[in-house]
């Protein structure tokens, strides 16, 4: 049995301020230190190894992994960064604030924007441009290194996260709309031959 953890990065200065964030290179928060500590903590106390790590190019998903591995002790993990993790682009969003940008164009538009599966906003990516990334570096770089028996950690963001969790449990595009992984929590899968046994939050 082998096993890839996914971790979504602690909470950034702009989670805080309610700003749409994308690629901007913001740091994570007090808050994001602490819960980028206590995901090293769950994973020392549950005795998880890595043989891997994957995280973004950006601040606050190299952050949270650095201090999740002093929190949980761990030496020096091979690792490869690449902006194929990043969070998905907002483009013309970045920057604003998301109540005033849902009273300049609307509650419904913003929420399509933010939501929906295939609609871009300004200049930027929609879920399915991030998946687009996303899934080809997983079955590229992460996948076969699951199937080879190691244990893997991606620290990324909301975004890049569920379009790959979307490719792990085979969402719809409707499915993945609905779904929200939480900031500084361990979301293990569990892994026999290449093949997924179970999926389960580390809390």
């Amino acid at each position: 049995m082998n096993y890839l953890v996914l971790l979504r990065h602690g909470q950034s200065q702009w989670n805080l301020e309610n700003r749409f964030t994308g690629w901007t290179d913001v740091d994570i928060t007090e808050l994001g230190e602490q819960e980028a500590r206590h995901a090293g903590e769950l994973l020392k106390a549950n005795n998880f190894k890595f043989d891997f790590l994957f995280t973004s190019v950006l601040k606050r998903a190299i952050r949270t992994a650095d201090i999740s591995m002093e929190s949980a002790g761990y030496e020096h993990i091979p690792l490869e960064r690449d902006q194929a993790l990043n969070e998905r682009h907002y483009g013309d969003l970045q920057g604003l604030n998301k109540a005033e940008t849902a009273k300049k164009y609307g509650d419904e538009q913003v929420h399509l924007w933010r939501r929906s599966y295939d609609v871009n906003p300004p200049n930027g990516e929609s879920l399915k441009d991030t998946a687009a990334r996303t899934i080809p570096y997983y079955i590229d770089k992460i996948e076969p290194m699951v199937k080879a028996g190691k244990n893997l950690w991606v620290v990324a963001h909301g975004n890049s996260l569920r379009s790959l969790v979307m490719y792990l449990d085979n969402l719809s595009k409707e499915e993945v709309l609905e779904l929200n992984i939480p900031t500084g929590v361990p979301l293990v899968y569990e892994f026999e031959n290449g093949k997924i046994l179970k999926k389960y939050y580390l809390e």
